[in-house]
């Protein structure tokens, strides 16, 4: 089968950062389903992981961790799909990604995918999906049964993957004030049409310009982007007993202690960790994925896809990792077809 794998850790300007190769095709056993890949997402965990280091692997490694696509065959273990369904899926980082043409999967964290969504708008929405509504429903422990109209979030960094589907299910599903940041006239474009109520820059004093809108405080905070730069910004601005998520690394260490005085939960974000640790709840990727698919095909929630790229190759993907790497990406990045 054709894959796009690595061996060394090299800038993506570099031809042998990605290369095209061929691999056996995986058999699936126990809880795994065989996959068809039809189309692919690029993530910053892409980029991350590929990152140049003085790492050399003895093997191919194939990356990648946003895909649809068909089910071709099933492990005896499996019992919520069968050969032919149209699935989506994030993956397990510490296995093999989906650049490839066949890829394996524990169906515990797969989901339907979508009927009213072709192959590059689904393979959009599974990592940022699973990480957005872990974030809000798990970490910051937003309610879906109360009555949210009073509370406010903040989700710094709008318009990006993560941000675009947190906006819709806070405000769409949790009936929360979605404050939204962003810092051109193309991104606040596309947080008001995610469903955010205002949107702010980033780029300039964040209490100053919820003052403005009337706002001192707020009761949840999302951090899509640079923790570090915002830290002190969100300790400003969280309402006393709030809670704050965020998922990017800090290069630094986080003063823990600025959080105290207001009594202030503080998570941490990692949609893998479910999957790469094997947990008891597992499947929770799954019901989450195949809850948001029909909230997709029902019209409630709408998909993220902002460009495509095709064939799935090393040269589209190093194209893609490029794009990434440069920021300011509105929605999802997705790449399509062999």
């Amino acid at each position: 089968m054709k894959a796009i794998a690595l061996t060394r850790y090299l800038p993506i300007d570099n031809p042998e950062s990605l290369q095209d190769i061929e691999l056996d095709i995986p058999m699936a056993k126990g809880y795994d389903l065989l996959v068809s890949v039809e189309a692919v997402s690029v993530n910053p965990v892409d980029t991350k992981v590929r990152a140049p280091k003085a790492l050399v692997e003895d093997e191919p490694k194939v990356l990648g961790w946003d895909a649809c696509g068909i089910v071709i065959a099933t492990g005896e273990s499996v019992s919520l799909f069968k050969e032919g369904d149209r699935v989506f899926y994030a993956g397990d980082i510490s296995r093999a990604g989906c650049n490839a043409e066949f890829h394996l999967v524990d169906e515990r964290i797969v989901g339907a995918a979508p009927e009213s969504q072709t192959p590059d708008q689904v393979a959009a929405l599974p990592l940022t999906t699973i990480t957005a509504w872990e974030s809000l429903f798990d970490r910051l422990a937003i309610s879906l049964d109360a009555d949210n109209s009073q509370r406010s979030i903040l989700i710094i960094g709008g318009a990006g993957g993560v941000g675009s589907m947190a906006i819709q299910l806070a405000s769409r599903l949790a009936g929360l004030n979605v404050i939204a940041t962003a810092s051109r006239p193309d991104s606040i474009a596309w947080c008001e049409k995610m469903g955010a109520n205002e949107v702010i820059n980033h780029h300039n004093d964040i209490a100053t310009q919820l003052s403005e809108l009337g706002r001192n405080e707020v009761d949840y905070i999302l951090c899509c982007n640079d923790t570090d730069t915002h830290f002190d910004a969100m300790v400003e601005v969280i309402k006393p007993q709030g809670s704050i998520c965020c998922m990017v690394d800090s290069r630094e260490s986080l003063d823990m202690n600025a959080l105290k005085a207001k009594s202030v939960s503080f998570s941490w974000e990692f949609m893998f960790t479910r999957p790469k640790y094997g947990t008891e709840d597992m499947i929770e990727q799954h019901h989450l994925l195949s809850e948001v698919s029909r909230l997709i095909d029902e019209g409630t929630l709408q998909g993220t896809l902002g460009k495509t790229l095709s064939p799935i190759s090393a040269e589209t993907l190093r194209a893609a990792h490029a794009e990434v790497e440069q920021g300011g990406m509105i929605g999802k990045l997705v790449v399509s077809g062999w």
